[in-house]
């Protein structure tokens, strides 16, 4: 990952340098070295592109995925099995009510959903004529996971793992 940000924060550096003839001293006699590093350097940023793109079509899939089983939990629990109200807030000792599990499914459904978007709808904004800072950080926020609040995730995990707890 490391590696990759400072590939991208050099192909922008390097740019700058390489539009400078007096940079380049003795190697100003090899024939086409300024258009072949050029080249070099453009092909590097490309690839950074296009990983940034397979990443985030990759957590396109994982919110779909989310998505998909939370209609299908919906359809089975609400549809098929038909619980009444009173089934989904029936609650078996410390154990979460189904009521509950599918409220927190909604939720990072959610949660994956809207950070699919922000991400997506920000890469798209990316360009050839990007600041190597704004690449490397929008690589970063491509990476990061979702954004769950700690004490959030803390309290899912109380809740699920209750009787683990006592």
């Amino acid at each position: 990952m490391y590696l990759e940000d400072s590939k991208s924060y050099s192909v922008s550096c390097v740019d700058k340098v390489l539009g400078d003839a007096k940079n380049y001293g003795v190697l100003r006699c090899v024939p086409n070295f300024r258009e072949d590093l050029l080249g070099v350097q453009m092909e590097s940023l490309e690839l950074i592109f296009v990983s940034m793109r397979e990443a985030l079509e990759e957590f396109s899939g994982i919110a779909k995925g989310l998505s998909k089983v939370l209609h299908d939990t919906n359809q089975m629990v609400r549809g098929g099995l038909a619980l009444t109200a009173k089934q989904l807030q029936l609650q078996v000792g410390i154990l979460p009510t189904i009521a509950d599990c599918l409220g927190g499914l909604q939720t990072l459904s959610d949660m994956h959903q809207a950070e699919y978007a922000l991400k997506s709808s920000i890469i798209s904004l990316l360009t050839w004529k990007s600041s190597s800072s704004d690449i490397a950080a929008m690589r970063q926020l491509l990476v990061d996971q979702p954004n769950i609040p700690k004490d959030e995730v803390q309290s899912v995990f109380d809740i699920i793992f209750a009787d683990e707890i006592c």
